[in-house]
């Protein structure tokens, strides 16, 4: 090896030792404000690895990432004023020492979850394969993250489509407090690799030399084509598991310091005179120094801007009502419409779920789009719905546009820990340097005695998440304008298409148009009292409107179309014009949609109201299969006919 890349490897280590080391101290004075999570010990693992990136090369990392970020190009200051929450930080103070973020070097995130950054990376090997672009992610994790489902979901993904990502464990003997012998069947994590088909490799982690041999390997392996790498780096830190925590109930000071005695550091300076490490020993220090007064000098963010970035600033869009409405078809065609429009004008789009390719998806969503676009942008996925959405979180932050064809939402709750704490946050934890265009679509709802894992509908749960768009639509017309509008935003967008009206014909315009998210429909106008409803339930309501007309009551119908964000503007107009407000929900009624709507009314538009506002939801069960009973889970036309004539006679 070159003795300038020995001191390359050597000067980047010693960068990571003494940042950390400084930063222990300052977390002792009170300068660290929340958790620090040091890579003391493990540095050979970063600096090894990341000598062979550049600068479109991606990294995503856990909540131990400082040694990361710093190996991938990150100066001390602005890790250091990170971690004192100041504006000039990584994350701009918006993460601490567990969220780290500097996309612009191609530090795509540190994650206090442990496992995401497996999936992330391999979205990040599916946008780079999609675009023919020869560059690798890179997932660096701990043990504790090789026992998680992640991990299993993540390696299985890469080999099946032989991704350009490089999979760093950096075994470190403990996950938290656990030891991995203990935690792990097969404790052996290199091992595991035969498992998924790739290469599996076990390393030294304290010998920068070998690992820097071995993922330079590696990572020219995945920028040919030859698919990802499982490395296995055992390594041991040397300080706790975070500053301030006790550290030998779980083991030894005997442990430690022999552990200490085999120092990436120290051992790399035996392979030259040592006076060619001096200069770097002494610039180093002199670095730190200056960082630290850097970060303490430093403004604190402007408390004005601390609800900025929860959404993408949204670019200009077509007037979302200038086509009329011209042919009648059915709600899946409109969508399908919408589909293939947008994936004909953007390459960047590709579909992800179980049997969505070839089939066409469950419910005919891409019907003959993998013919049209093929088996990359039209991918069919194992049974892992954690595995394809935490890729899909990783696509996006690296310039695609994922779509995820979850079929019943129910399935897709086995990822939602990816949707709450990565898709939903990634734009506010990066102070919006990265967008999160993802589509997550698929059915809900009650009907064809489907029973209890194929009837949810979650909107309400969702709709407390912030950063996420909650899209409901109850026509053609409007599922196809929203869709397309879901598919030209940078936020991620949950769509929910009720199966019971999928097949609903309704006029949709022949020309490109869009529905702007938050605007609600009023489908149909009336005089006495207004009914808020959504999907199923706009149709259901529909239908008795007639009947209580012949009986003097003229119902007004307002489709809010959007869960999050949503319209109170129009809900209130017209119970200024009506003076009484129904809501109907399929969903129970406890802390849900139609709670928040009644609230929402009550404190803007009580002296509007000449009536108490009411509520007709579904039973607060889960539901049953048989016909009978699936029947009295959701509001009937009678129940909601009924339910209006007794709110006109208060």
């Amino acid at each position: 090896m070159k003795p300038e890349t020995l001191l390359g490897l050597y000067r980047t280590m010693q960068i990571i030792r003494q940042t950390e080391e400084e930063l222990a101290r300052c977390h002792q004075r009170g300068l660290v404000l929340g958790a620090c999570h040091t890579y003391v010990g493990e540095e050979a693992i970063a600096s090894g690895v990341c000598a062979h990136l550049t600068e479109h090369d991606v990294v995503f990392s856990t909540h131990r990432g400082h040694g990361h970020a710093l190996a991938k190009g990150a100066h001390p200051r602005e890790l250091m004023a990170e971690l004192f929450g100041r504006e000039t930080g990584l994350s701009r103070g918006r993460g601490g020492s567990m969220h780290l973020f500097s996309p612009e070097i191609g530090m795509m995130g540190t994650s206090g979850i442990v496992g995401p950054c497996i999936l992330q990376a391999c979205g990040g090997g599916y946008s780079f394969k999609l675009m023919r672009l020869p560059h690798v992610a890179v997932a660096f994790f701990g043990d504790g993250a090789a026992n998680n489902g992640a991990f299993h979901e993540g390696l299985n993904m890469a080999s099946i489509w032989k991704l350009p990502v490089l999979f760093v464990c950096e075994n470190n003997q403990f996950a938290t407090e656990v030891p991995n012998a203990y935690a792990a069947g097969n404790p052996s994590v290199g091992s595991r690799g035969a498992a998924y088909g790739i290469p599996g490799i076990e390393l030294d982690g304290n010998d920068v030399l070998e690992i820097h041999r071995v993922a330079g390997e590696a990572i020219a392996r995945a920028r040919s084509g030859g698919g990802p790498t499982l490395i296995e780096c055992k390594t041991y830190r040397t300080r706790a598991h975070a500053e301030g925590m006790g550290d030998f109930t779980y083991r030894t000071r005997e442990d430690v310091e022999e552990w200490k005695k085999r120092c990436p550091i120290a051992r790399l300076r035996t392979s030259l005179p040592s006076e060619q490490f001096d200069e770097i020993d002494r610039e180093i220090p002199a670095m730190v120094k200056e960082s630290r007064e850097f970060a303490e000098k430093s403004p604190w963010p402007d408390p004005n801007t601390a609800t900025n970035h929860v959404y993408a600033v949204p670019a200009p869009r077509p007037s979302p009502l200038s086509p009329q409405p011209t042919r009648e078809i059915t709600y899946s065609q409109a969508t399908h419409e919408a589909l293939s429009e947008e994936m004909a004008k953007n390459p960047r789009i590709f579909v992800m779920g179980e049997g969505i390719g070839v089939r066409g998806g469950n419910f005919k969503t891409t019907d003959g789009l993998f013919q049209k676009y093929g088996g990359e942008r039209l991918c069919d996925t194992p049974i892992c719905e954690r595995g394809f959405v935490g890729l899909a979180c990783g696509a996006a932050m690296t310039g695609t546009r994922p779509i995820i064809d979850f079929m019943f939402a129910d399935f897709v709750m086995d990822s939602v820990g990816e949707i709450v704490n990565q898709i939903a946050k990634m734009q506010y934890m990066s102070s919006g340097r990265l967008k999160m265009p993802v589509l997550l679509r698929g059915c809900i709802g009650i009907g064809h005695s489907a029973a209890t894992h194929h009837s949810g509908s979650y909107y309400a749960m969702y709709a407390q998440v912030p950063g996420l768009r909650v899209v409901v639509p109850s026509t053609p017309a409007d599922a196809k304008g929203l869709l397309k509008r879901a598919l030209n935003c940078d936020d991620p967008v949950l769509f929910l298409e009720h199966r019971e009206i999928l097949q609903v014909k309704g006029l949709v315009p022949d020309g490109e148009y869009e529905i702007e998210f938050g605007k609600a429909s009023v489908v149909r106008e009336g005089r006495d009292v207004t009914v808020v409803a959504l999907a199923h339930m706009v149709h259901l309501t529909l239908g008795v409107c007639e009947e209580l007309e012949r009986e003097g009551i003229s119902v007004e119908i307002v489709d809010p179309r959007t869960v999050s964000p949503l319209d109170t503007e129009t809900i209130l107009q017209s119970v200024a014009k009506t003076g009484r407000l129904l809501i109907v929900d399929e969903p129970p009624a406890p802390c849900g949609f139609a709670a928040e709507i009644a609230a929402r009314i009550v404190a803007e538009g009580f002296d509007s109201l000449d009536a108490p506002i009411r509520r007709l939801t579904g039973a607060f069960c889960p539901t049953p299969y048989s016909p009978p009973l699936e029947a009295v889970m959701v509001p009937q036309p009678k129940q909601i006919a009924d339910a209006i004539r007794q709110l006109m006679a208060e």
